[in-house]
């Protein structure tokens, strides 16, 4: 039997560059590389104790092993209302104005779906984390890219994107503090976005995945706590990066009513309920102050003054970020971002990620995220400091 070829689908989909690095990885670490990988954002910082103890009372609890609610075990919805109520000031129904994801990366590339007809347009950042284009181009949409900036501090201005195109948009994602980029901004900057959604009737989709992993006294402020944020909507969130949960995938959404019902309508047919007894361990995550943010996000800090220190040396100038796990820089002019990051993988066995897989203004720039200890990272920066310097 001939396999028939893939879906128009797929084949149109924007080039994915994660496979490409994986495979210069396996190539270096074929060739004897030790391999120190600063590529994804996932920290060495093991899930707290007391999260990991109650997975395992809710394991023992027969009635967690069938099917789970599709839109999130009720306690657990609860538990992230009063979360969102203590921390952002924010009160959210947890019937109608909160849904549980497995992992907050499905349920935004669910809402493309909900709200996008082949050849609605999508308002993507760029540079921009990948899963918004992805999502996008598999709904089918018509992806219009907005410029992100570093002499505008990474942040948009809507005014720059054209009206025949906003009048035609369904969506717009945004995310701070930034992926790659960690760029943050303020409270100002959501009136803005609020305004502007109004204006042309689009669907905000904020991905505040690192809203928690912040430094210097910066609190990362929510979409939400904007007058009429809840009317143009929806807020995504993981407990990945607060609670050192990246494999547990445990995300969730909260806003705007027919938004997250939208979401359900799509989850419905698509996906199943989470496993109850992981959504029990996201209660005990929720109902206490994470004590152990506080020591993960000192020690982030120290190993992000580190590489800022070493940059800077080299004659990089840069800011250091005041959230998320991520140094955004650029390298020597005469390189692009994924000859220089695969030519360095292969020589030196340092992983890092290329500007260029976030869109075509990333191009020039690579991304290192502070995620192994810091020896590991001192390591990486001896190695990397001769391909900096040219």
């Amino acid at each position: 039997m001939k396999i028939p070829d893939y879906a128009d689908r797929l084949k149109g989909l924007p080039f994915y560059l994660y496979p490409t690095i994986e495979v210069a990885t396996e190539e270096a670490a074929k060739r004897g590389c030790d391999i120190i990988d600063l590529s994804t954002g996932d920290p060495q910082f093991a899930t707290p104790h007391h999260i990991v103890q109650a997975l395992q009372r809710a394991c023992e609890d027969p009635s967690t092993h069938h099917y789970g609610n599709l839109r999130g075990y009720s306690p657990f919805r609860k538990a992230i209302g009063q979360w969102y109520q203590r921390r952002f000031g924010v009160s959210a129904d947890s019937d109608r104005e909160v849904i549980t994801f497995i992992g907050s990366k499905e349920g935004i590339s669910f809402l493309p779906l909900a709200f996008i007809n082949p050849g609605d347009i999508a308002l993507i950042p760029d540079p921009g984390y990948p899963t918004y284009r992805y999502a996008a181009a598999f709904a089918n949409a018509r992806l219009e890219t907005f410029p992100i900036r570093p002499e505008k501090d990474y942040e948009p201005d809507f005014n720059e994107i054209p009206e025949s195109i906003a009048r035609k948009a369904k969506i717009i994602f945004l995310n701070y503090p930034n992926n790659p980029t960690a760029a943050t901004v303020d409270r100002d900057f959501f009136k803005k976005a609020v305004q502007f959604a109004e204006k042309y009737n689009i669907v905000i989709a904020h991905d505040a995945a690192y809203s928690e992993v912040t430094f210097d006294g910066y609190r990362s402020p929510s979409l939400l706590e904007v007058e009429g944020a809840k009317e143009v909507g929806v807020e995504f969130h993981t407990l990945s990066k607060t609670f050192c949960m990246t494999g547990w995938r445990v995300g969730f959404a909260v806003g705007n009513a027919n938004i997250i019902q939208a979401l359900l309508e799509v989850k419905r047919v698509t996906a199943s309920g989470h496993f109850a007894a992981i959504e029990r361990a996201g209660c005990e995550a929720l109902g206490r102050d994470p004590q152990e943010l506080a020591t993960n996000n000192n020690q982030l800090r120290v190993r992000r003054d580190f590489v800022v220190g070493e940059l800077r040396k080299l004659g990089i100038d840069i800011k250091p970020p005041r959230g998320s796990y991520y140094v955004w820089f650029p390298i020597p002019k005469e390189r692009d971002s994924l000859s220089f990051v695969k030519k360095v993988i292969l020589e030196t066995g340092v992983v890092t990620f290329p500007g260029i897989g976030y869109g075509k203004n990333g191009e020039g720039y690579i991304r290192i995220a502070v995620v192994e200890e810091l020896p590991k990272i001192q390591e990486a920066f001896k190695r990397l400091e001769p391909y900096l310097r040219t």
